[in-house]
This record gives structure tokens, C-alpha cells and sequence, in this order.
């Protein structure tokens, strides 16, 4: 089970990154791509000019991430109120939360602490992968070099890679913003601990959501498409790790639930490695 789980969940990104890397990089499918999309008669990518395209798919678009990330920030630091509470101690404060309904989210916080504060640390472990990415690429958009009327020269990530230091000013590889999307996979880990038999719809649906991100800026020629698999890769490595980090891989290599079988945080609650402190 064990080198099944890593031949699975390490195996197949790097085989999409060899992929990825040979259909596209070591090509010029993407410039061919992106030529298709491109105007020669007025020099520009049309959806890049409608305002409404641009507001629904870069800025709204944004709201699910930013949203999920918020909740999963707050929920971890209401984890900690409902252990100082200490109903043991003070019944009387733990009387007027409960009366005020607020009691049972307190201690749902508490209980899902672990969960909550691994929501935030892989989105946050993802935002700095790309970011170190990108800041140590420097490669440029298309819309910003001198194949689509730019200034900038077109080159390749790994032409131009740095390890210890920024290679310049671009910051287009990976896909920052079909990574946004792609950091929803955390959900999907946070699922799979619990066996939840719907984890693998959150999976699907994470993945429709950067691809649908990735390829909106790829329309309006801020992006190559073979950013967007970049961008899904290295999230999807970056969430993995964190995941094992907090979980385990026992946990999250148990098979999912049926829809006739408990979970086992009912059956025994002793197994669900849970702390809430």
C-alpha cells in the first residue's frame, strides 16, 4: 500500500511534468496556441479588452480562494477560544455561550484545530512556492514580450533559472493565477483524512477550477496554457507534502467510505489523532 500511495500521488504529477515539459516546452505549441488567440490587426489579444471578461475572470474569480483561505484563518484562531473557555472551570461562561448558540461552533473549531491550521499553512506553503518560482524564472507574459508587441525578449523558464537569487523583473511562470484555483486541493486532503467518499469530486472540481482560471489569463494572452500545468504540478506537490506533514500517510492512504459505513471519528474517536491543543 505504501509504495502504491507514493507510485500514485508523486508518480503521476512527475510523469505530467515530463509530459508537460516535452509537449510544451521543448515545442512551440504554446506560441502557436496563443497565435490563434492573438490580433495581428490591432496588435493585441481582443478578451484582454473587454473589461467585464477581465473582472469576471481575474478579480470575482478570486473571491472562492481568498474566501476559503479567510474561513480556514479564522476558524484556526477560534480553535484556540473554546480550550481557554474550559466549561470544567468557568460552567457559568460556558452556559452563556451555549445559550448563545455560539458554543457548538467554538467547539467544532476546536475539534477540526489540525484541519483548519493545515488549510492555512498549504495555502500558504503554495502562494510562497510560486512566488519563489516565479521570482527566480523571470519569464515574461506574452502580451509583454516582443512576439505579441511587447518590449521583453521570449525565453524559457529553465533557460533563465535561478537558484539562490531572482533572475530579473518577469513574473509569469508558473501561473499565479491558475494556482489560486488549484489551492483548493487542500480541501481534498482535509477529505481524505476523514475518507470522505466525495473527496475525490473536491479533487475534480479543484482541478476544474485552475484549469478554468489558468485558461481565462491564457485568452487574454497573460499566460502561456503550459503555465497553467505547471502551476497544477507544483500545487498539487506542495499541498501533498504539507498534507503528510500534518496527516500522515496512513491517514490519508485509508480507502473512502461507503455510503452505508460510519466514519471513524464515530466508531473511535481514540484513532482520529484529533488534538485539540
Amino acid at each position: 500500500m505504501t509504495s502504491r500511495f507514493y507510485a500514485i500521488n508523486f508518480g503521476i504529477p512527475l510523469v505530467c511534468a515530463a509530459l508537460v515539459f516535452c509537449l510544451f516546452d521543448m515545442t512551440n505549441i504554446d506560441v502557436a496556441f496563443s497565435n490563434l488567440l492573438f490580433d495581428p490587426l490591432t496588435h493585441s489579444f481582443p478578451l484582454d479588452k473587454i473589461h467585464f471578461f477581465e473582472k469576471l475572470t481575474h478579480k470575482w474569480a478570486r473571491i472562492i480562494p481568498n474566501w476559503t483561505a479567510e474561513i480556514a484563518l479564522i476558524g484556526a484562531m477560534l480553535s484556540v477560544v473554546w480550550p481557554l473557555v474550559n466549561p470544567q472551570k468557568r460552567p457559568r461562561l460556558a452556559g452563556f455561550l451555549d445559550r448563545s448558540k455560539v458554543a457548538p461552533l467554538l467547539r467544532f473549531t476546536a475539534d477540526h484545530r489540525r484541519d483548519f491550521l493545515f488549510v492555512v499553512v498549504a495555502f500558504a506553503v503554495c502562494t510562497g512556492v510560486i512566488h519563489f518560482l516565479k521570482s527566480h524564472t523571470s519569464v515574461y507574459c506574452p502580451i509583454e514580450t516582443t512576439l505579441y508587441g511587447g518590449q521583453m525578449a521570449h525565453i524559457e523558464w529553465y533557460s533563465n533559472f535561478q537558484l539562490f537569487h531572482e533572475a530579473g523583473a518577469g513574473r509569469c511562470w508558473p501561473g499565479g493565477h491558475a494556482s489560486g484555483g488549484f489551492t483548493m486541493m487542500a480541501l481534498y486532503f482535509v477529505a481524505r483524512r476523514y475518507q470522505w467518499r466525495f473527496s475525490s469530486a473536491l479533487l475534480w472540481g479543484s482541478l476544474l477550477l485552475g484549469f478554468v482560471y489558468g485558461t481565462t489569463r491564457v485568452l487574454q494572452g497573460w499566460h502561456y496554457m503550459s503555465h497553467t500545468f505547471w502551476a497544477g504540478v507544483f500545487v498539487w506537490l506542495a499541498c501533498l507534502l504539507t498534507a503528510l506533514a500534518f496527516y500522515g500517510r496512513a491517514r490519508l492512504d485509508k480507502p473512502v467510505l461507503q455510503k452505508h459505513q460510519l466514519p471513524v471519528t464515530a466508531a473511535s474517536p481514540s484513532t482520529l489523532e484529533m488534538p485539540t491543543h
